[in-house]
């Protein structure tokens, strides 16, 4: 089942380069932008609680799928832009493993958990 969940993240991933390559933009720029939606991670600084919930606003499809939408209702390229790359980037992470968090952890994912569990 796992693989069969990664193969579909990929095909995500894949369809938002084919998205990307639609819009009137560089090439450069989706590698440039992939990685930005991670600034949600800036949450754990405060605590756990408030970490879980900016990543996850970051890394919701929901929220992908708003933004993306907010951009084709206003004919705005540069909001659809930032969906396509929300999109791209949550199929990246849950490809490899990270999910959706919980409050008491950045390991704690609805994916199972991620990195070294300390079991002392």
């Amino acid at each position: 089942m796992r693989n069969l969940l990664k193969l579909e993240e990929a095909a995500i991933f894949l369809l938002s380069i084919y998205l990307f390559s639609i819009l009137d933009f560089a090439w450069w720029w989706f590698p440039a932008l992939l990685l930005v939606p991670d600034i949600g991670m800036i949450g754990y600084l405060f605590s756990p609680k408030v970490g879980a919930f900016i990543y996850n606003l970051f890394h919701h499809r929901l929220a992908a799928a708003g933004v993306a939408c907010y951009g084709l209702v206003f004919e705005n390229e540069y909001w659809i832009l930032a969906g396509i790359i929300l999109f791209a980037h949550i199929s990246f992470d849950r490809m490899m493993g990270y999910g959706l968090k919980f409050n008491d952890s950045f390991h704690h994912t609805h994916l199972g958990g991620i990195g070294k569990i300390d079991k002392s």
